[in-house]
């Protein structure tokens, strides 16, 4: 997921328990995209490709962040980073007022999205950094094979002279942290091998995880509604799924073969998700309803 810059609703959790798909649209023309960050203030999505080949891990320089409209028709292809700067396996996407956030496979980006000015930062003892999320001044950023969180302050580290604060949150708690969403008791979802199922977590006051679901899945992408619930992907059932503590699991979307992060805005009243499918090479954008 995952994620962005998010309109949130507030209804009861019972109304959510009844969300259905209005309609799914799907649209082409990114190669391997990992993540899609929402900007509705500017109207605009990107999209972190990997530009190349299904390599997550390989440092080729194909990587690119391209921009498109809500409808998703294509913008710009290259959009970041600028030209002369090399981007390798960007993953997930956080956009909040005129920055974006992007990780890449042992650091992170962040980007003026009017400038297009970009500052690429190392992650010290990062193996597989995957999603980034901003609370208040800082920045947490998963590791998926690394199984640990870190936390760079402050977040907007673009113009700082010098480099900002990193420390681990957590690490070796057999998460393997995938997506991550920053409410005040910080959501994860965990993403191992496939007979290797994660759960739903909760970071407690002591920032350790806490299981709040069975073992699903492989979870990858996350969005907390406004009354505590989740959208969450999984690529074991190829699918994007509504969850909550009373009703637990209830699949939404299906078919996919490697759901990624998301971003979802307010669209018609409802919602509307836009979630890469990473093996496809395409985008699904699925509107829901109560």
């Amino acid at each position: 997921m995952r994620t962005a810059l998010l309109v949130l609703l507030s209804v009861p959790l019972a109304a959510f328990a009844q969300l259905k798909v209005a309609s799914d649209t799907t649209f082409a023309g990114v190669t391997h995209a990992e993540s899609i960050g929402c900007d509705p203030a500017n109207q605009a999505l990107y999209a972190s490709e990997f530009g190349s080949k299904l390599a997550p891990l390989e440092k080729d320089g194909a990587g690119y962040i391209s921009k498109w409209s809500l409808d998703g028709k294509l913008i710009e292809k290259n959009f970041l980073p600028a030209a002369g700067e090399k981007m390798d396996k960007p993953k997930g996407i956080w956009v909040q007022g005129n920055r974006l956030w992007t990780t890449d496979i042992d650091s992170v980006w962040i980007f003026d999205l009017t400038t297009k000015k970009g500052r690429k930062l190392a992650i010290p003892g990062a193996q597989f950094a995957n999603d980034p999320a901003v609370r208040g001044h800082a920045l947490y950023v998963t590791d998926n094979r690394g199984d640990q969180v870190f936390r760079i302050a402050p977040a907007d580290f673009l113009h700082m002279k010098g480099d900002p604060e990193i420390t681990t949150v957590f690490k070796g708690a057999g998460v393997n942290p995938n997506g991550i969403w920053p409410s005040q008791s910080i959501a994860v979802v965990g993403f191992a091998g496939a007979d290797s199922p994660r759960a739903i977590y909760r970071l407690d006051g002591n920032r350790q995880p806490q299981a709040v679901s069975d073992p699903i899945g492989r979870l990858d992408g996350v969005y907390e509604l406004k009354d505590g619930s989740l959208l969450v992907t999984d690529w074991n059932s190829g699918s994007l799924f509504h969850w909550s503590k009373p009703s637990g699991m209830q699949k939404l979307a299906e078919g996919f073969k490697g759901p990624a992060d998301f971003c979802v805005i307010e669209a018609d009243g409802g919602l509307t998700a836009y979630v890469p499918d990473l093996v496809q090479s395409h985008v699904r954008i699925i509107r829901l309803t109560r």
